[in-house]
């Protein structure tokens, strides 16, 4: 088998635009050429087991034999950070790369690509600073975190979302610490970790809209119900990340009986069609990063193979 060389390939991009697909298209290609290639994946919610169809996970046999890393390894009563993920993930690569195969990074969950692909170092943490800032954004709202996060650390605030409590509070967290700015976010001029191959796959604005509203219905249709009851019968509601996760609250809203089944479909929707603008904001603050425009099934993949040095 033909060694692949040392960058690893990257495909990053908003929801919804076929990466999954378009990463295995290109492993099987590159099959074709003799060099193996192993998709580590790079989507904060697909590291839980059990939340397949509100995530659009690619199920085994959607897989065609590709080995994906990864993706099922957390029960959704865990806590996913990105401090968690970046070891993982870059170990994955060193051992998939060891073996003279090709690594492909594939995912849309920016901070946890970013932490891969770039130098990205993490502060320190207080249990205590924490379990504060909690009950102050319980008892306060999370408004007034943010003005006092705005008074410590204005360049960090600019940058965090306002929408996110979580890392409201852990930016504001570091802050308190004294650290230089919050970890969790891209340096302004980032270094490679390792050289890489950049792909963003786009796809325009009002056809996406198109592909993402469809989606989530489809996500009612599959069962998303079903796989939620499930899912609070294993902890979902304990686990930090996993219960904040786009159209499974809101599902556990239905369930609850706080929203209707068309209520739930329209808040996913309309958060799922902000979180796609925000990736794209995201991504294109890289500057290693080629982007290509999702195609007819085959001509992407091409278009990647030429771009790959081997």
């Amino acid at each position: 088998m033909t060694e692949a060389p040392a960058p690893y390939l990257a495909i990053v991009g908003a929801t919804g635009t076929g990466k999954s697909d378009l990463a295995i298209d290109v492993a099987l290609r590159l099959a074709e050429r003799g060099i193996h290639a192993e998709i580590v994946g790079a989507d904060a919610m697909q590291l839980y087991r059990g939340m397949d169809i509100g995530t659009a996970k690619l199920p085994i046999a959607g897989r065609r034999g590709v080995p994906h890393h990864l993706i099922d390894v957390l029960d959704v009563s865990q806590e996913a950070t990105v401090a968690w993920y970046q070891p993982h993930a870059r170990a994955a690569i060193e051992e998939i790369a060891s073996r003279g195969a090709l690594p492909i990074l594939v995912g849309g969950s920016g901070l946890y690509v970013s932490s891969v692909l770039y130098e990205f170092a993490f502060p320190g943490r207080d249990a205590d600073v924490r379990a504060r800032l909690e009950a102050d954004a319980e008892r306060d709202g999370i408004g007034a975190l943010l003005e006092r996060l705005r008074t410590l650390d204005p360049a960090t605030a600019a940058r965090v979302d306002p929408a996110n409590a979580r890392r409201v509070i852990r930016a504001l967290e570091v802050a308190e610490l004294r650290e230089t700015g919050h970890g969790a976010a891209l340096p302004e001029r980032p270094m490679l970790w390792s050289p890489a191959v950049v792909i963003g796959l786009g796809m325009a604005r009002e056809r996406l809209v198109e592909r993402l509203d469809a989606r989530v219905e489809r996500m009612w249709s599959a069962g998303l119900l079903d796989e939620v009851r499930a899912l609070l019968g294993e902890g979902l509601e304990r686990g930090v990340t996993a219960s904040r996760a786009i159209g499974y609250a809101q599902a556990v809203s239905e369930l609850r009986g706080e929203l209707t089944r068309e209520e739930a479909i329209a808040e996913t929707q309309r958060l799922t069609r902000r979180y796609a603008r925000r990736q794209v904001s995201w991504f294109k603050r890289y500057a290693e990063l080629e982007w290509l425009e999702a195609s007819e099934p085959g001509v992407a993949a091409s278009l990647v193979l030429d771009r790959l040095p081997w």
